[in-house]
């Protein structure tokens, strides 16, 4: 058994990539047997559950989107925030039902939740009936330990990974686009933040392993990737790369659209800006999260950069990159961020005119710095605030879509809408999520659509059928 710990959790020994291949023997073992897999958090727990999902059917499982059905339930869960931590607790109440008369039901615990040390506790102690926990970093080693399950909870969590792991299969949601991890973890310890200790240090992948990941996809029929990682600019910094060499690389194998996230201001250097700007197939569209406009509060969270620093990098990318849209991260009720820090954030939201940003109310994490901080902002301040920040964001997400009313822009079509059959759903350069009037036979390919219609949060469009020339 290993338990999660939060100091061992601060360090990285040494660099190994480690090339792993599924042992023969666990192929098809449960053949027939039915899995449920619940997702919580961010892109890089969506990615983690298409490996997931790629191990439990190489085992023979089949996917089922009804619990009662299942054999296996997997939740992947999320730390960033306590009402994650609550939705996980809540769906176990269920499953702890479900698992009452049944001697075939498996219950699995994954993901950020697991690294940290108070939900084990609570995990041993109120949860016994979970028969499997595992960490974010031995995702890989899921087959083998659920061979080898028995009556007794097992709990395998390493507080920190000196590998990372090439080789992994990937049981992708979309056929259209994909996630193609570029690197693993974070250093910047912003004083808020639980990843560095739920994701370890920063742990480049190879290059040429990840320029192999984007031309079989490429091979395959995909439009699209997102290179993925917790702080995707400092690639390379721990093996002699830089992420913007490896941006242009990915540019160079001739996928027709390459999105990143996330950025950290901080590493965001002027080369990297020139090479967006240089490739048409790189999209113009930068998730560059502020999380405070107040120089105080910024020093207070680590985040290493001031505002008129962050205002200077945004400005160079809306002057050096044609067309780009920029959107961000904004936390409110930081321990005792006060109504004049407050307003200092406003200011920039106001300058900065986001096409968007994710708002949240601040969720202390046990383990973290700001945990420990003294806060006398009351809830009530703290929502009042956020109601306040996020009209002013709502305002200039739809002042940025109106901008784009009876326009004709490229979409890439990923699905059908679930709410009307007779639309189908994409995105633009700019990641502004289109509904199309158009049929099936769209999906998988970028089309030229007229935008009909205007909201802050997604855009109303029609199918404008290319006239061949002749």
């Amino acid at each position: 058994m290993h338990l999660p710990d939060l100091n061992i959790a601060k360090d990285r020994t040494s660099k190994e990539n480690k090339y792993i291949e599924l042992n023969e023997n666990y192929k098809k073992v449960f053949n027939g047997q039915k899995y449920f897999l619940r997702t919580y958090g961010c892109q890089m727990n969506v990615h983690d559950s298409e490996a997931i999902r790629s191990y439990l059917e190489t085992l023979g499982y089949v996917n089922t989107e009804v619990i009662e059905e299942a054999n296996l339930v997997v939740l992947n869960t999320c730390a960033i925030r306590e009402n994650a931590r609550d939705k996980v607790v809540g769906f176990l109440g269920k499953c702890k039902y479900l698992k009452k008369n049944r001697d075939d039901f498996k219950i699995v615990l994954a993901g950020c939740m697991c690294e940290q040390p108070d939900f084990i506790e609570s995990v041993q102690k109120n949860h016994k009936y979970v028969d499997l926990v595992i960490g974010t970093h031995n995702i890989h080693e899921l087959p083998k330990l659920l061979l080898e399950l028995n009556q007794k909870q097992t709990i395998e969590v390493y507080s920190n990974s000196d590998e990372v792991i090439e080789g992994m299969n990937f049981k992708r949601d979309s056929k259209v686009t994909a996630w193609v991890n570029i690197m693993y973890g974070c250093d910047k310890f912003c004083t808020y933040c639980i990843v560095p200790y739920t994701r370890g240090r920063e742990r480049s992948r190879k290059l040429d392993s990840i320029l192999e990941e984007v031309r079989h996809l490429k091979m395959n029929g995909y439009k699209e990737v997102t290179l993925l990682g917790q702080n995707v600019n400092a690639y390379g910094r721990d093996i002699g790369e830089s992420f913007a060499n490896l941006l242009e690389q990915v540019a160079l194998t001739g996928m027709e659209r390459i999105r990143f996230v996330t950025s950290h201001p901080w590493n965001f250097t002027d080369e990297m800006i020139d090479i967006i700007a240089k490739y048409d197939n790189i999209m113009p569209y930068i998730h560059l999260p502020l999380q405070s406009g107040s120089n105080e509060i910024l020093k207070k969270m680590n985040r290493r950069y001031t505002k008129e620093e962050y205002l200077e990098l945004f400005n160079k990318m809306k002057e050096r990159i044609p067309n780009v849209a920029i959107t961000t991260d904004i936390i409110v009720g930081f321990p005792n961020e006060t109504e004049e820090d407050f307003l200092d954030t406003l200011e920039v939201v106001e300058k900065c005119e986001y096409d968007g940003a994710y708002t949240f109310i601040f969720s202390p994490r046990e383990g973290t710095p700001a945990a420990k901080m003294k806060d006398e902002v009351s809830m009530e301040e703290k929502e009042e605030r956020l109601q306040r920040l996020n009209e002013v964001v709502n305002k200039y997400s739809n002042k940025n879509n109106q901008k784009l009313l009876n326009k004709v822009v490229d979409v890439l079509i990923l699905g059908e809408s679930e709410k009307d059959n007779t639309k189908v759903y994409g995105y633009t350069d700019t990641m502004k999520l289109v509904n199309v009037i158009g049929g099936k036979e769209l999906i998988g390919n970028i089309v030229k659509v007229k935008i009909t219609d205007a909201k802050s949060f997604s855009l109303d469009g029609e199918y404008v059928e290319e006239k061949v020339a002749i």
